[in-house]
């Protein structure tokens, strides 16, 4: 088969700048404003989803550490405690220490001394704030810095404990109107920890 050179078939070929022929100014505008206005819907609502990502990061650390308090204190059949080293200085961070009432290490609960608040303790179990948690302050309603668990596994306060997970800096809670998703976590007398999202009400399963 031989290719046909004519004229006629030589005009019906695509020409160099057919083939590269790109986005005109005008296109290339419209384009760029509808990216701006997809971007400037998207970008707060991302916002408030990382917020509440790291909210729940650090509850989910928080009860997953009051859970280890208990179990700890259970099977070393002595006082075991969650500390706050932040709420015991007067801060809001939720760096966390689990460690026993002890003042010195002994034969139930051995570790390496460590002073925390005024108490030499020993401790089994830390975590910084700036583990995933930036930003994220805890509120202890009543307000304590420590919460402890007796050999029973039962909470040694005389009233149930909340503890309130918020981001101040990111954002407005949904309790109160925004749409930051802040938690709670619920530590009963009996030593029970739950979970619970105020904005829900209490007749949901997830809420408070």
């Amino acid at each position: 088969m031989t290719e046909d050179y004519s004229p006629d078939m030589l005009d019906r070929r695509p020409t160099r700048r057919d083939v590269q022929r790109g986005f005109n100014l005008t296109e290339l505008l419209i384009g760029i404003a509808i990216i701006s206005m997809a971007l400037l819907f998207l970008i707060p609502s991302m916002g408030s989803w990382m917020q509440s990502t790291r909210i729940r990061n650090a509850a989910e650390s928080i009860k997953n550490a009051l859970r280890l308090t208990r179990a700890e204190a259970v099977g070393r059949n002595t006082s075991v405690q969650l500390v706050f080293p932040s709420l015991a200085s007067g801060g809001t961070d939720m760096d966390w220490v689990v460690s026993c009432v002890n003042t010195v290490a002994n034969a139930n609960c051995p570790g390496p001394a460590i002073t925390m608040s005024t108490a030499s303790t020993t401790y089994i179990q830390r975590m910084s704030a700036a583990e995933g948690a930036a930003g994220v302050q805890v509120a202890t309603t009543p307000s304590v810095s420590a919460i402890t668990f007796s050999g029973m596994g039962r909470n040694t306060a005389a009233a149930d404990i909340t503890l309130d997970i918020t981001n101040p800096v990111g954002g407005t809670c949904a309790a109160s109107g925004g749409k930051m998703r802040c938690l709670r976590i619920v530590v009963t007398t009996s030593g029970q920890v739950r979970m619970c999202d105020p904005a829900l009400p209490n007749t949901n399963p997830r809420g408070c």
